[in-house]
């Protein structure tokens, strides 16, 4: 664990927050976090993993701590008991034993009244009364101690605030661990990992934005393919295969027919090959063709599903027999076909769910405004328009009880743009499912995280599926 501690290249990437498919730190709001902390090193994360929780961020006390963390004078102003049993944390409670501690050193609770109240953290309640009583002894013993009744409102709001969510240090610590482990693995083996991640089942985001994260990392990403494909992903050299699992409606024995026949007698030579190989039904010899999965024998999509109509007669019930001699399949003249590319776009998102084209590819219209996740820096203060496609929204509540929404956008370039939505603007300008918005608003920089105060959206349409027009 020490050597990972001082991997450099483990530092770079929390440091820039790059931790997509990591264990724990791959959210917005933590690589929002890890941005504005800038931290590298071991003791930060563990810290990130607690303060990220709702309980710190509700009280206010995840954005003191980010400025005690980047201002030592702001430090000054814990006050010294706080300070005292909190200096790793600036004198602000982050883990769950810190309530006990200032139950007991700071508001002169016994260890069993502090207990009730950590217990009560969590909705455990030995009963709701002697909380009570407990929490009139908090007030009556600070105050007893000469706090002013603004300091004693801000700690319990604090104690108060971490009901049920609060992580004790070791459990913050054993994540942080976890972390590491996985960012180790995505520093130094960064496509096989998002591989092993695309395999596992994905993380906090779908498939597809880790298809689109191991593509700018350097990637090409292949449709699946009889000759190359697994069951599930592969990767040679920086060629990764979609897995024949990934293909919607696709029957597991039919994939396992497939591979299996494969590595007994090698590679398909042919559309024709394959079908004097494989035992399969027409149906699911569509989903092979359309999904892309016969793209080495150079035949257009259309060609190919005319032949799987004509030349397979297999249905479910079929049952392969071994041929003596090798006959020639029937040709047949057929018309010049063309699918075009929106059509293959289609397919993929139909049967994958996801497309390995870019979702800019599908619009419309043309984005009216070039601006790109890399050049918002320059523009802090000022309105712009911008156009991303959503990848992840998430649902908050002010202190009003009013609605308000943090968006997450793919750039044209494929980069990361944030939004901010406060009420009124979530209200007027709702999202409306995936797709690419144009994002009005202002550039605003917090601590150095760069995101959009969104006051306009709008969801661009789509050029129409061809395939039913």
């Amino acid at each position: 664990m020490n050597e990972l501690k001082s991997d450099e290249k483990i530092k770079n990437l929390i440091r820039n927050a790059q931790c997509l498919g990591c264990f724990y730190v791959e959210s917005p709001a933590m690589r929002m976090l890890l941005k504005k902390l800038e931290v590298d090193n071991y003791l930060g994360l563990v810290a990130a993993s607690s303060i990220i929780r709702p309980g710190v961020a509700r009280s206010g006390m995840m954005r003191e701590y980010i400025l005690r963390h980047k201002n030592p004078e702001r430090r000054k102003q814990a006050h010294p008991v706080m300070w005292k049993l909190m200096e790793e944390t600036y004198g602000i409670m982050v883990y769950q034993e810190d309530v006990i501690k200032v139950a007991h050193h700071f508001a002169g609770l016994s260890l069993g009244e502090a207990d009730v109240l950590r217990r009560a953290m969590s909705g455990k309640y030995r009963s709701r009364e002697e909380f009570l009583k407990v929490k009139q002894r908090f007030f009556d013993n600070c105050k007893a101690k000469g706090y002013t009744m603004q300091l004693i409102s801000e700690i319990w709001l604090q104690i108060e605030s971490f009901a049920g969510y609060a992580f004790a240090k070791g459990h913050s610590a054993s994540y942080a661990v976890e972390s590491y482990q996985s960012l180790y693995l995505k520093a130094h083996y960064p496509l096989e990992y998002l591989v092993a991640v695309l395999n596992n089942g994905g993380g906090f985001y779908d498939t597809e934005t880790y298809v689109h994260e191991a593509r700018m990392l350097g990637a090409v990403i292949h449709p699946p393919d009889i000759n190359k494909s697994a069951y599930l992903c592969e990767i040679q050299d920086k060629n990764i295969y979609i897995g024949l699992a990934f293909i919607k409606d696709l029957e597991q024995n039919n994939s396992a027919q497939i591979i299996a026949e494969r590595q007994k007698n090698g590679m398909y030579l042919s559309f024709e090959n394959f079908l004097e190989r494989i035992n399969i039904s027409t149906e699911q010899l569509v989903l092979l063709i359309r999904s892309g999965a016969f793209e080495f024998t150079g035949l257009d999509k259309k060609i190919l599903l005319w032949k799987a109509h004509l030349q397979n007669k297999k249905t479910k019930e079929t049952k392969r027999q071994e041929k003596l001699f090798q006959t020639k399949s029937k040709t047949f003249q057929l018309p010049e076909l063309k699918t075009e590319q929106l059509e293959h776009i289609y397919d993929q998102l139909e049967l994958l769910g996801f497309s390995l084209y870019s979702p800019f590819d599908l619009l419309k219209e043309k984005p009216k405004s070039n601006f790109t996740a890399k050049i918002l820096p320059a523009y802090l203060n000022k309105n712009i328009i911008i156009y991303g496609y959503l990848i992840h929204v998430k649902y908050t509540r002010t202190s009003k009880k009013e609605r308000m929404l943090f968006g997450t956008f793919i750039d044209t370039e494929g980069y990361f743009i944030d939004t901010v939505h406060f009420p009124e603007a979530a209200r007027k300008y709702p999202f409306r499912g995936k797709g690419v918005y144009a994002v009005y608003g202002k550039v605003v920089s917090e601590f150095g995280f760069i995101s959009i105060e969104v006051s306009k959206m709008f969801k661009q349409d789509y050029l129409p599926d061809p395939r039913y027009t």
